[in-house]
């Protein structure tokens, strides 16, 4: 798979503009190269001329580091522990350019008879009724669900029977009759989670399709459409009828004839026959079943019959990285066209630029959200996850693909509420992922809430001396690098860095952070006079990681003389890698 150099963020912008036209619109063109420190924009997302094939192989044939790969399924393997795992089952694959290196399960599908509440303990099965997790167990998607939803959007968007620049009552024209400030909304309000609606409300007691909808629609706005961001599932059930009305057809059977189908994927779909094969959920009185088993999970997508827009669809971890690597193929796999290249960038694009972090979306899709993806996230890198347990994530820049498919849910919602898990596995994935090094160079790790230091002492205090170093960073903006200087070893100031890339150079007062390219840099400083010490700082706060910090072909001169090299430096938490 090819990779480009990072041309940067404007180009999101501009994209963005052309995300509600039509997919099939005239071909993209080049962007200007920027200046400033690296970033990463839609543009910068290639899709390989021959589609990756989905297949079992190496790490040598990935590319990828095979100790970090390793650590994926033991990581997972803990929180299965004590007596209140943060799951009981999970399936896990980790694919890079097409190639698997890593599908494994570990668990159980089915642990658990019921939740006894008022002693807030799990009732286990008999052990000879238990149910292993296996690697073609079928798990309950929950919010993956709305890929695919948005995957049909996109798909009738290339046939140009749907346009996100539309207002949803050109589909759906009883949308706004109970609430006019509901006129304004768009499809492409719905798909970004910007209509305005309320996140959840209860629509399973209601006693049938015309009231749930109707509920929705009388329901009173948080904010004007448009105004800013609020995930809710109520944006992608209006969006799945709208589906339904425009292609004359259910949604199941939409998702099946659009994506399973064409994409071979056997195991995946709404309502699955085979429930001896899923994975068990919630131990559910309040809606009048007991532990969910073969049924949707979500009590609204329940409500419908198991089939809506934002909930329902059950599949295995194989499947679902099918799903995953045809949208970084472009929109095919395998000889079939899903989507076409132009809709497939639009996963990659920005919706909601300028509302925040949390805020991006694609097409449908999820941006550069580092609680979950971890070490995996870019600007560009797209997922989501699913209330149940489960996430995807895809780094076009890497080209790699992670699916972890849990039942964290069985038998209560109140396990495993914290994506620690998820990051267990993105963590090593990310990591996998070799940097180019040509011999040895200094890694400060993936730690959090930890501070790692490289130390060369001088031979003497210096006057008018120079460091240079090449810089290789990618991290979370919280986590930040530094040089530093020292007179004495008790008071450390940062030092000002000089940074260039072939493309791109900048100026950073002495702290670095974030996403850099992924590429080395040029790193050079002017070091205050009278240092006789300094350090490479690494310091990271409590929770997420991103690929790391190295340093290596260290240089302090003053003058022609030369005073220190990677050789002279001392180490705390930092180490010598070979990737």
């Amino acid at each position: 798979m090819q990779r480009r150099t990072m041309l940067g963020g404007a180009a999101g912008a501009a994209l963005a503009l052309a995300f509600a036209s039509r997919a099939n619109a005239e071909e993209i063109p080049s962007m200007p190269e920027l200046t400033g420190p690296p970033t990463a924009g839609p543009y910068d997302v290639t899709f390989p001329e021959t589609p990756a094939r989905l297949r079992y192989g190496s790490c040598r044939e990935a590319r990828l580091t095979p100790a970090h790969i390793a650590r994926i399924a033991p990581g997972l393997d803990a929180f299965m522990e004590g007596p209140a795992p943060a799951f009981p089952g999970y399936t896990v694959l980790a694919a890079r350019d097409g190639v698997v290196v890593e599908h494994a399960a570990g668990g159980h599908r089915l642990r658990y008879s019921g939740w006894d509440e008022a002693t807030k303990t799990a009732v286990e099965l008999p052990r000879e009724e238990l149910l292993p997790a296996a690697r073609d167990t079928v798990y309950d998607l929950a919010s993956i669900s709305k890929l695919f939803t948005a995957t049909v959007t996109g798909a009738l968007m290339d046939e140009g029977r749907i346009d996100l620049k539309l207002p949803v009552v050109d589909y759906l024209p009883d949308f706004d009759a109970l609430d006019p400030q509901k006129t304004p909304i768009t499809l492409g309000h719905l798909l970004s989670h910007t209509s305005g609606m309320i996140a959840f409300i209860n629509l399973y007691d209601l006693p049938d399709e015309q009231s749930r909808m109707e509920a929705i629609y009388a329901r009173p706005l948080r904010r004007p459409p448009g105004s800013g961001y609020e995930y809710s599932d109520l944006n992608l059930i209006v969006l799945g009828k709208i589906l339904e009305i425009v292609a004359e057809k259910p949604l199941d059977v939409l998702v099946d004839e659009i994506i399973c189908e064409p994409l071979g994927l056997r195991d995946t779909g709404y309502n699955p026959v085979d429930r001896a094969r899923t994975a068990a959920t919630e131990f559910q009185p309040w809606t009048g079943r007991s532990v969910v088993h073969g049924q949707v999970h979500d009590e609204n997508a329940w409500a419908f019959g198991g089939v809506a827009g934002h909930a329902g669809v059950f599949a295995t971890a194989w499947d679902l990285a099918v799903f995953g690597q045809m949208i970084l193929n472009g929109g095919r796999h395998d000889g079939t066209e899903v989507l076409t290249e132009n809709t497939a960038r639009l996963v990659f694009t920005d919706m909601n630029a300028g509302m925040g972090e949390s805020a991006a979306r694609g097409l449908g899709w999820q941006l550069g959200q580092r609680w979950y993806m971890d070490a995996m996230s870019s600007p560009v890198t797209v997922g989501h996850t699913g209330y149940t347990g489960t996430s995807l994530v895809l780094d076009p820049l890497a080209g790699t693909l992670l699916v972890l498919l849990t039942n964290r849910v069985h038998p209560t919602r109140n396990r495993g509420t914290a994506s620690a898990y998820r990051r267990a596995a993105s963590r090593p994935m990310g990591r996998a992922v070799p940097v180019r090094i040509k011999d040895r160079a200094w890694y400060a790790g993936q730690a959090d809430a930890a501070t790692a230091t490289l130390t060369g002492m001088l031979p003497r205090a210096v006057s008018g001396a120079k460091a240079s170093f090449k810089l290789w960073y990618d991290t979370e903006a919280t986590d930040v690098g530094v040089l530093e200087a020292s007179p004495d070893g008790a008071v450390w100031t940062a030092v000002p860095l000089d940074l260039r890339t072939e493309d791109h150079c900048w100026r950073v007062e002495g702290v670095f952070s974030g996403f850099a390219g992924r590429q080395w840099i040029d790193a050079e400083a002017v070091l205050p006079q009278g240092t006789s010490r300094v350090r490479w700082r690494y310091t990271s706060d409590p929770n997420y990681q991103g690929r790391g910090v190295y340093v290596e072909k260290v240089r302090v001169r003053e003058g022609r003389a030369l005073l220190c090299e990677d050789a002279d430096l001392e180490p705390d938490g930092w180490e010598l890698v070979g990737d």
